[in-house]
């Protein structure tokens, strides 16, 4: 959809983009599809994924392998990543499947070898397959006869650090957990309650002999879309089609906090490196950032013009940070060298490791990533200027460049659409003088808040979290709960610019249009609670956190973006075309193999 003025370069699929780290280059011979490189009807056809596991190949073979679905089939290579191009006539596994689909699937990382490999495979029928796509055989298919869920499998994931335990989301909004050692009855299971909270339960299989499921969650209302398991296994994180992230202590089945979308539901949930923030995106084409610790929203991410379908955060460039700022990061972005990113980013873990053993703040930067059904990547820097608004501007360190904040404005007419709309208006951009201005040497985030003009303020509540004991161990312990001030928004002077309209799909809109909105969102968000809870500590009102602008937002794909994945050389995505593309890290691009056509540029012309 071109903008209006002939704005051509809105249309154009990019195949390079530009961070502060350096540039990010699509290497067009590192594409992986179907063996024709043909792309498919994806009408009906469920979601394009991609799974990733490293087989710790002592042969001098590369170590990583890739799995991904098209349609019916699904596709196991040896990733070659940016050292060589890809050879699609050999695939170590192809499988086409009859009368359902694959729609997700992962490796056990934990067993995985050169020789042997466990993934799981999830269908649109119900079932889910483990499969030895090396050795080429198929150890067992569980819920077959699908007594235990007919629906949709949303989402099967290894327990971390378990040989056999395995959890299953459906679009029932179930999940089970699953031993790969124990077979499926010959009957419906019966289930008895052993827990239940705010919409929750969690119930045990009644039988006499052991047999799967061990365990049945029922979580919230609609499909449970997404769910992921924190850094250290201990905590779940569930995103729902009723708009609601809930988060659990795996073991003890406790609820430990809940949070809300602005409306509608969400799709995609995702930790931090070091599990202090969980981000969430979907239906209302943001990405919230939730405190594990505080259980509060801390800022939104705007850049999407639809459903944000993949969000996750990139390890590599997360930057934790102890000790004195002062004297650092004085310089322009030139004097940021790539070195200093690697030594950063390798001092990663261990710094995050350490931060809750420390008793005053500590400088972060952290990187996620998105992508939506608007065919668009964005890229998103949560700096130390959100997370600790408390501290002095002169000692925070945001690693990121100097920018000036800038808003959409509107067209003289407010694009209200809710999902999917058709950009009919001109889109013009502007820039703002924030009365706190920085002086030019401090680097300046783009995590800049914004004060927005949003439905009136409603009553607080509290967000409860409970404890027990463990259900699988008998013990539960919570992560140890650093200090952040309250984000506060007081002191920050009025701007007194003329107020601009952002025109996207989520809409910021006039005060005329503004109280239609806003009972629109509020239907919306009463339909999926009986409680309104626009304006409470689950979901507050837009004014009332940061607003995130992206460090990059391109248009890399003709069809809708359904995978994002960081790797410690390149990025990945894929879209429903059925072409899962590597993107080279700023610095990798040398060590492509002289395979690679040299006649073909790297980078710099749009597909």
């Amino acid at each position: 959809m071109a903008a209006e003025g002939g704005g051509k370069e809105v249309n154009d699929v990019k195949s390079q983009f530009s961070t502060r780290e350096g540039v990010y280059r699509l290497l067009t011979h590192s594409e992986y599809s179907r063996p024709n490189r043909m792309p498919f009807n994806s009408q009906g056809s469920n979601p394009v994924k991609v799974s990733f596991v490293n087989v710790n190949d002592q042969s001098g073979n590369d170590g990583e392998r890739i799995c991904f679905n098209v349609g019916r089939e699904l596709y196991f290579y040896i990733y070659k990543g940016v050292r060589k191009a890809s050879d699609l006539s050999k695939p170590i596994d192809k499988r086409i499947y009859k009368g359902t689909q694959p729609t997700c699937h992962d490796f056990n990382a934990l067993t995985a070898t050169a020789e042997s490999v466990s993934l799981l495979v999830g269908f649109s029928a119900g079932q889910v397959q483990l499969i030895d796509p090396i050795k080429k055989e198929t150890s067992k298919l569980f819920n077959e006869e699908r007594l235990i869920d007919k629906s949709r499998v949303t989402c099967v994931r290894w327990v971390p650090d378990s040989e056999n335990l395995f959890l299953v989301a459906h679009c029932s909004g179930t999940m089970y957990l699953y031993n790969a050692e124990n077979t499926c009855g010959t009957t419906a299971p019966h289930y008895q309650l052993l827990k239940q909270g705010e919409d929750y339960a969690v119930h045990t299989c009644k039988s006499k002999s052991t047999r799967n499921p061990l365990l049945r969650w029922t979580v919230g209302e609609g499909a449970l879309n997404e769910f992921a398991f924190s850094p250290d296994g201990k905590f779940l994180a569930c995103a729902s089609q009723d708009g609601f992230l809930r988060v659990f202590g795996f073991d003890a089945a406790e609820l430990h906090g809940t949070m809300k979308s602005y409306f509608g539901g969400l799709l995609c949930v995702c930790w931090s490196p070091d599990g202090r923030y969980i981000v969430a995106g979907g239906e209302d084409d943001l990405v919230t950032v939730w405190s594990f610790q505080d259980c509060k929203v801390v800022a939104r991410g705007h850049g999407h013009k639809s459903w944000v379908s993949v969000v996750a955060f990139d390890h590599c460039i997360t930057s934790v940070e102890d000790g004195d700022p002062a004297g650092e990061f004085k310089g322009s972005e030139e004097d940021v060298h790539e070195q200093e990113g690697r030594e950063r980013a390798s001092s990663t873990h261990s710094l995050l490791s350490q931060t809750n053993s420390t008793d005053h703040p500590i400088s972060a930067t952290y990187r996620f990533g998105s992508v939506g059904q608007d065919t668009h990547l964005c890229l998103w820097d949560l700096t130390e200027d959100v997370l600790f608004p408390h501290l002095p501007l002169s000692r925070t360190r945001t690693h990121t460049n100097i920018m000036k904040s800038t808003s959409l404005a509107g067209s003289g007419q407010t694009n209200t659409t809710l999902s999917k709309a058709k950009d009919n208006g001109s889109n013009s951009t502007s820039t703002e003088n924030p009365a706190n201005c920085l002086p030019n040497s401090l680097p300046r985030s783009h995590s800049l808040s914004h004060s927005e003009d949003g439905t009136p303020n409603s009553h607080r509540s509290s967000n409860p979290t409970t404890k027990g004991s463990s259900i699988m161990d008998g013990s539960f312990i919570a992560s140890s709960v650093s200090r952040f001030a309250t984000l506060s928004f007081d002191s920050r002077k009025e701007r007194r610019d003329k107020e601009h309209q952002r025109n996207h799909s989520m809409g910021y809109v006039s005060i005329k249009s503004g109280d239609k909105i806003s009972q629109s969102a509020s239907t919306r968000t009463t339909k999926s609670q009986p409680a309104n809870t626009l304006g409470t500590t689950l979901c507050p009102h837009m004014k009332e956190v940061p607003l995130l602008e992206p460090l990059v937002c391109k248009k890399i794909a003709h069809e809708r973006l359904t995978v994002l994945i960081f790797l410690e050389d390149c990025l990945v995505t894929a879209c429903q075309e059925g072409f899962v593309c590597t993107w080279a890290r700023p610095g990798k691009m040398e060590l492509l193999s002289s395979q690679n056509n040299p006649a073909s540029s790297p980078g710099g012309t749009v597909v």
